[in-house]
């Protein structure tokens, strides 16, 4: 019996042991750290004034590492001197911060390290986080607030910078050209609305800039600007909407080049609808001819010409929109002529609205309908007309088709002639069309159009317009026909002189772009379904504000001087 007694005991030992062994080896884990560091101290302290120190360390309650610095460090006003940040790449209870620069007088300064400080493990970040201190008596305080809309495209570029430029005896337009600002900004990657801190009072000019030459001054060639038409004052209680667009002024002309014995390449930077290119020297014989197309994908202008012998040519070309003008020498060689060739400009099936186009690499002269024959899949005859678009440079064939049809095209040699005198071997294509079920159909009903002509646009996700419509005059509705099922976008252009097209700004005309309304969702266009949707047109309203808690930005128990 005793010995039983102690097996039971010994039995019961072993199992609470292995029982407690087995939660052991389950761990359930903490709760994850959602928690983003603060900062403890900072030497000189935040809000600092009479500031004249060279190094900065602040100390956070956590290890931080930085990420993304370049980025998100913003400094306002900039310096021509990025200051030095330590520890790149490990880990630390503390940042170190050398400043290069030599400080302006009685300057209010703010370095904003946007979502550059994380703690070490779980990456959170500390928002926002700003180190202010001034070279004079007091620290300035004022704001300037406001949003960035794209002014044709739906979606808002994200890291815009926006800039401050201080109204003196010294501004002048060109200012936002050649200097940095006195005072900027930026969006980053997670809003579209902007705060500017720590202003003096007086007179500004307000800039936003999207700036791709990442210099804080605008540079045409490659970044998109938006401006207030006119001086704000500080302090102010408005919410500003900067509005960016290409400035499509900017123009440059490159060097041509001789690319075939009768073909010059005029290239350029920028914009032109179109060049004038006039032959200068020599003297063109009574049989010289030439052609100007514009390439349709390269900033390029094709100039081909016959019947002109030369050593050498010269040329002047001019800009009609900015009316400038280059005078330019191309030396001529022993280079093969462009041979004629042929392409069809649509793939896939027949449009029911766009009429089938051939296109090709030599300026198209003359289009032979004898030549062309077209039959439907009953091998009866179709009636037809021929064009040429000569902008496109493009043969342009017309007919009344019809759904689920399928047709022959034959081009036989002599249908299509070049500018040189070539012409197509036998081309044939096989076309054909799909069921009216197969596409969507769109009725768009607008309200609120502030004025006319408007221009109503689908655009695909990427902004690129697959259909409109133009209305010089108030509509009960707006149709898009045999749409492709998919999601489209829809705007509304306000065409305010009426030439069919959205016209961009111009900052030094200080004309602002033509103004554009967003339907505010997608639209879904689904094979064999009709849609109808109103869209109430209403001037854009600024974003609500972000807020950001108090005890989350340094120095806001000091007193500051407005």
């Amino acid at each position: 019996m005793r010995q039983k007694l102690i097996n039971t005991g010994l039995f019961l030992f072993i199992f609470l042991t292995l029982l407690n062994c087995a939660k052991r080896g389950s761990p359930t884990g903490g709760e994850k750290d959602m928690t983003p560091p603060t900062m403890i101290s900072a030497e000189p302290d935040t809000s600092s004034i009479h500031f004249k120190a060279k190094r900065i360390r602040i100390y956070f309650d956590e290890y931080i590492k930085l990420k993304d610095m370049q980025k998100q460090l913003i400094v306002s006003p900039p310096m021509k001197t990025t200051p030095e940040i330590m520890p790149q790449g490990t880990a630390s209870k503390y940042i170190d911060i050398k400043i290069n620069d030599t400080l302006k007088e009685n300057t209010t300064y703010v370095l904003n390290f946007g979502q550059s400080i994380v703690d070490n493990n779980e990456e959170n970040p500390y928002s926002f986080f700003k180190y202010v201190f001034s070279t004079g008596d007091y620290v300035d305080s004022l704001k300037v607030k406001g949003y960035i809309t794209d002014a044709i495209q739906k979606k808002t570029d994200d890291f815009v910078s926006v800039l401050l430029y201080e109204v003196d005896t010294t501004y002048t337009d060109s200012i936002v050209y050649k200097q940095l600002p006195t005072y900027i900004t930026n969006t980053l990657d997670s809003t579209t609305t902007f705060e500017i801190t720590n202003i003096k009072a007086g007179k500004y000019l307000l800039i936003g800039l999207k700036d791709h030459s990442s210099t804080n001054t605008y540079v045409p060639k490659t970044d998109k600007i938006a401006f207030i038409s006119d001086f704000i004052e500080v302090p102010t209680d408005s919410v500003y909407r900067l509005n960016l667009f290409e400035d499509r002024s900017y123009y440059r002309a490159a060097r041509p080049v001789l690319a075939a014995k009768n073909r010059i390449i005029f290239g350029y930077e920028g914009t032109a609808d179109s060049l004038d290119v006039e032959l200068l020297s020599p003297p063109a014989p009574a049989d010289f001819a030439y052609r100007l197309v514009k390439d349709k994908e390269k900033d390029t202008i094709h100039y081909w010409f016959k019947n002109l012998e030369a050593d050498s040519l010269i040329f002047q070309v001019t800009n009609p929109l900015s009316m400038v003008r280059d005078t330019f020498t191309v030396k001529t060689k022993e280079l093969y002529n462009d041979t004629l060739a042929i392409a069809p400009g649509q793939k896939g099936s027949l449009s029911f609205k766009n009429p089938f186009t051939i296109g090709a690499n030599t300026p198209i002269t003359s289009v032979s309908d004898s030549f062309i024959s077209l039959l439907d899949k009953d091998s009866v005859a179709v009636e037809f007309i021929t064009s040429i678009d000569r902008e496109e440079n493009n043969a342009v064939l017309k007919w009344d088709v019809q759904p689920n049809q399928k047709y022959q095209l034959t081009l036989l040699p002599g249908a299509i002639e070049d500018f040189f005198g070539e012409t197509n071997d036998t081309l044939g294509y096989n076309l054909s069309t799909r069921s009216p079920a197969d596409y969507g159909n769109l009725r768009m009903i607008l309200h609120n159009i502030e004025s006319f002509p408007v221009i109503v646009q689908l655009t695909n996700e990427k902004g690129e317009v697959q259909d409109e419509v133009f209305a010089d005059e108030a509509q009960p509705h707006y149709d898009f026909d045999y749409l492709d099922p998919g999601k489209y976008l829809l705007r509304v252009i306000y065409d305010d002189n009426g030439n069919r097209r959205w016209d961009t700004g111009d900052y030094l005309e200080k004309r602002q772009p033509e103004r554009v309304r967003h339907f505010p969702g997608e639209l879904d266009i689904k094979a064999n379904w009709e849609i109808e949707q109103d869209f109430n047109i209403k001037p854009p309203s600024p974003p609500p504000p972000k807020l950001i808690p108090k005890d989350s930005i340094p120095g806001d128990s000091i007193p500051e001087r407005e």
